[in-house]
Parts: structure tokens; C-alpha cells; sequence
């Protein structure tokens, strides 16, 4: 009977995984996009409601275009790729938060949010596409899923997420929080290692996919590491120290550099 009991919960994981477009790493997909999106909507309208929004200034229009040409380009991209179902879950909105936070982050379905503390690091279009891309690779990579899906599992088994909000909705509301990566009103949590380093393959090739050059990429990351002296910025507190990131980044840039000479 235990023997049956674990095939069947084995055959029931193996249902609920699927693959991350382009690096192919096999992940928990548990929680159904459908029934996450209400979650992120109310979460993601509650930030913006409180916050100083400057999406309409022109610094803000530049944060909405890049993120219009890269997350045009992706869905391109995904759709020849066959991934139909995944260009359907996108709901893109892109906003300019003030704040000194030298950070940016996504929701699922293409939630994004930049703060103008990143900016001068940023310095242009193109450093602001390589944040963009590292961002919407979270989306396309659907991370902040992946990470409720193992917290579903490891507190509810394989219960559904609206099953879980009746028998713990506290809970579940906090896996959901800690999931995209929200601790406050405008803090976020850092992914994992290997999330962060997916994040950042996949956004080289993704702002290369929008014509973007991709060495611009190496040279963003240098700069967030000088940003924050003995103190790292938020947005590079994550495990993955500069060094390893530019080296991976490096790694990956000759993959890169056919996108962007195929769309620059």
C-alpha cells in the first residue's frame, strides 16, 4: 500500500512539472496560473495605489517602452518556440516607482516594477533593458510559481491553492507574499541562487531578442556592484556574487550576440 501510495504521488509531481523555455530545468508547477492572478492583481494594485507613481514623466516612458520592445520580443520568441499557453498567461504592466531602493522586481503575468533608486545605475535605455530582461525572465521562468508550488507542497501535500486558502488563508497568503518576494510595503525578498542566475541568462538573450546589445550586460553588472561600496544594493543582495554573474554572463554572451545581430 505505501509502495502504491508513493507511485502515485510521484506520477501526481511528475504531472505538475514543466520546463523552463530555452535552459530546460525541469520545475514544480503546482499552483495553477489562474488561481494565482487574483493574488497578484490585488497585491500588485495595493503597491501601486500607495506608492509615487511616475510612470507618466519620461524617465517612467522609457521604463513602459523597453518593457513593451523586450516582452513584444519574448512572446515572439516563445510563440515560435510553441509555447502558446505560457504567451497567454502574460499580462504585461510596467511602472515607475519612486523610492530610493536602488531595485526593481516582477509578479507573475508580467507584474514589473522599477524604482527610481536603480536608475542612475542604469544610466540609459540599454541598462534599463538589462534589469527589464533580467525581470521578465523571472515571468517566463515562472519563478515566483515555482517557489509557491514547493511551499504548497511542503505545508498543504498537493492540495490546490484555493483548498489551501480555506484551510490556512494566513498561510497561504504568506507563502503567496514570500513567493514573489514582497517583506514590506515596497521590500523584496531575493530569489535563489539558481533563480537568479536563470533570471540572468535568460534576460541576456531576451534584450538581445529587442535589439539591445547584450555586452552592455557585463558592464550593468559592474556598475551595481560599485553602486553600493562595502554595502551591496538590494537588487544585487543575492546569493550569486558580480564576479559569478559576469562570468556567466560572458559564457552565455556568444548565444547573445546572434539574437541581437538577427534584430538590432
Amino acid at each position: 500500500m505505501k509502495r502504491i501510495l508513493v507511485i502515485f504521488i510521484s506520477l501526481l509531481l511528475l504531472d505538475a512539472c514543466s520546463k523552463v523555455p530555452i535552459t530546460g530545468r525541469s520545475r514544480l508547477s503546482a499552483v495553477p496560473h489562474e488561481e494565482i492572478m487574483p493574488l497578484v492583481n490585488q497585491q500588485y494594485d495595493s503597491i501601486v495605489r500607495v506608492g509615487k507613481v511616475l510612470t507618466n514623466t519620461s524617465d517612467g516612458r522609457k521604463v513602459v517602452e523597453v518593457g513593451r520592445r523586450i516582452s513584444q520580443a519574448v512572446e515572439s520568441f516563445l510563440k515560435t518556440e510553441g509555447y502558446d499557453d505560457l504567451v497567454e498567461q502574460f499580462e504585461w504592466e510596467f511602472n515607475l516607482l519612486e523610492s530610493d531602493q536602488v531595485n526593481a522586481w516582477c509578479m507573475p503575468g508580467g507584474k514589473v516594477a522599477f524604482y527610481t533608486g536603480i536608475l542612475p545605475v542604469t544610466k540609459d535605455e540599454t541598462g534599463m533593458a538589462v534589469v527589464m530582461g533580467h525581470e521578465i525572465a523571472h515571468a517566463v521562468a515562472s519563478h515566483s510559481q515555482e517557489r509557491m508550488s514547493n511551499g504548497m507542497a511542503a505545508n498543504f501535500g498537493l492540495s490546490l491553492l484555493s483548498a489551501a486558502m480555506g484551510q490556512n488563508p494566513t498561510m497561504t497568503q504568506q507563502l503567496f507574499l514570500q513567493s514573489v518576494g514582497i517583506v514590506g510595503q515596497f521590500g523584496m525578498l531575493k530569489f535563489s541562487r539558481n533563480h537568479e542566475l536563470e533570471a540572468d541568462e535568460l534576460g541576456l538573450l531576451f534584450m538581445a531578442m529587442a535589439g539591445y546589445d547584450p555586452r552592455e550586460a557585463p558592464v550593468f553588472w559592474e556598475r551595481m556592484a560599485a553602486a553600493g561600496g562595502e554595502a551591496p544594493p538590494e537588487f544585487l543582495s543575492t546569493h550569486p556574487g558580480p564576479d559569478r554573474r559576469i562570468e556567466r554572463l560572458n559564457a552565455n554572451m556568444d548565444k547573445a550576440l546572434e539574437y541581437y545581430q538577427q534584430n538590432k
